[in-house]
């Protein structure tokens, strides 16, 4: 069949933040040991421990952010137990995952390194449940604060003297579960009292995210954004925090048994992406209790943890959460960027958990060789990267898009958005199908396309996905099946793929 759209390529909407492609690095499993840092003495070529060949490929997909510690990690963290000479740094329990001993010997300054050589902006998860606001307070101002104060004294005996710049800060992490079990009434409190004690250091300004909603708690958002006006919906009045986070998952069963990252059945395929889509209703809803205290949309929505999330590889520890990555996966990621574009006139930020050897990661590392495979989902970040401050152009539907029921929904198995920026356009498409392809018809309107290049990724099954053995299974490759003649773009997509078309505007 096909599939009939239209795109105006002279009506704008709105800009895509480049803070929606961020990334997360919890001290969870091999993400920080063993996946970004190695140590000074290892044979993996490094920088001050931090590894060159994960920071050589993540630059590839221009990271506007790294969010870290945590997680549920953060609100267990003291941040001056990561600083000074490491010998002397003192080891923790990381009770939250695998009750492994932290030797606190990747901290703030190598955070700080990480983000340097990443060319990303940090975003930082203060302690809210285990610690405390002068706490908080402090890392601020030890980060941040130039001259001369207590923590700028102790900044430069460790070794930097100029300040960093560090606007995101994240008020603790998922306070209705591993950041203190509170009430939402609870934590409005926590996170008015954290934000006010939060400065502003010389022309570095804070952008104070609340700890916010899981999933679809919209009770969670409303108590917060009631706390920063008024009720009867008046306008947001007072900055005690800039933006709400909220998190929210894909599986393809319960959370018992989340079944497997490799091995699965075309119905948990379906799944899956019915799952995946549902992020769509999710921000909807946030969106539309913070448009009642908040139309002009001064307040940010920030989604930072989203992703996949099955069983762990046998064999692995259950507290390390690592999982393989398939083509599977990169439908899914595919599908939440389409659906991030069309929020962008409220979502400013999101983060894909993790970025390294955990979750829907990236990067995977082998502990044995030190081989580094990327991942499918890696591919869909570097696909849509030109997306980043891009300007979007809303696809409308011309006829009924391809669906299959999956349960108690329908799926609609084609996802695209488009958008422009520095006169070259970008369109992303997804073929949901396993095993139908679908033609697409684009009536380009209101410019000209010409220099039209397309990337194709798929693979045989879903299933596939890349090993130190084999690590291109699947990779983007060039595709012949996009064309342009007379306003008209035309993509045949292949079942189980990802397809971007990028083409010079003109006449616009």
């Amino acid at each position: 069949m096909t599939f009939e759209t239209v795109i105006n390529l002279d009506i704008d909407g709105p800009r895509i933040n480049r803070h929606l492609y961020g990334h997360f690095a919890e001290h969870l499993g091999r993400c920080i040991y063993g996946g970004f840092y190695v140590g000074e003495d290892s044979e993996v070529p490094n920088a001050g421990g931090i590894r060159l060949d994960v920071v050589e490929a993540l630059r590839a997909l221009d990271i506007p952010n790294l969010r870290w510690p945590g997680g549920c990690f953060a609100d267990e963290y003291h941040w001056r137990d990561g600083i000074g000479p490491r010998a002397e740094r003192p080891v923790m329990v990381n009770t939250h995952w695998g009750g492994v001993e932290e030797n606190n010997h990747f901290g703030t300054h190598e955070f700080m390194a990480l983000c340097e050589l990443l060319g990303a902006e940090p975003y930082i998860s203060g302690n809210v449940g285990s610690g405390t606001v002068r706490e908080m307070s402090e890392w601020v101002e030890y980060l941040t604060r130039d001259g001369d104060s207590p923590m700028a004294r102790l900044r430069k005996t460790n070794g930097r003297d100029a300040p960093w710049p560090v606007r995101f800060w994240g008020l603790g992490n998922e306070a209705w579960g591993c950041g203190g079990n509170m009430t939402a009434q609870q934590y409005a409190t926590e996170a008015r009292r954290y934000g006010t004690y939060c400065r502003d250091y010389g022309d570095n300004k804070l952008y104070k995210i609340a700890a916010g909603a899981n999933g679809t708690d919209y009770a969670w958002t409303e108590t917060l954004m009631r706390q920063l006006g008024h009720l009867g919906c008046q306008r947001v009045t007072s900055s005690f925090y800039h933006a709400l986070s909220v998190h929210h998952y894909t599986l393809s069963g319960p959370w018992e048994k989340k079944g497997s990252a490799t091995v699965f059945s075309t119905d948990e395929y379906y799944t899956t992406m019915a799952e995946a889509a549902r992020i769509d209703e999710v921000l909807s809803g946030h969106a539309a209790v913070m448009d009642c205290y908040d139309p002009n949309r001064t307040v940010g929505l920030v989604l930072d943890e989203w992703g996949t999330w099955f069983d762990v590889e046998p064999g692995t520890n259950p507290g390390f959460l690592y999982q393989q990555n398939t083509l599977r996966d990169a439908l899914v990621a595919s599908v939440h960027f389409d659906v991030f574009h069309r929020h962008a006139d409220r979502l400013v930020m999101a983060n894909i958990a993790q970025t390294v050897n955990v979750l829907q990661a990236m990067i995977l590392t082998d502990p044995d060789t030190n081989a580094l495979v990327l991942t499918p989902t890696y591919h869909v970040f570097r696909m849509n990267r030109a997306h980043q401050d891009a300007t979007s152009l809303r696809v409308d539907v011309r006829t009924p898009p391809p669906s299959r029921p999956v349960g108690d929904t329908t799926l609609t198995t084609v996802s695209m958005s488009a958008s422009h920026r520095d006169g070259r356009l970008l369109i992303s498409l997804s073929n949901l199908d396993a095993a139908t392809p679908t033609d697409v018809t684009v009536d380009l309107r209101g410019g000209a396309v010409t220099d039209v290049e397309s990337l194709i990724l798929t693979a045989g099954t879903p299933q596939d996905h890349n090993t130190p053995e084999s690590p291109s299974t699947v990779r983007p490759r060039p595709y012949e099946g996009a064309t342009v003649e007379s306003g008209r773009l035309q993509v045949y997509l292949p079942p189980h793929s990802f397809v971007t078309v990028a083409g010079t505007l003109s006449d616009r």
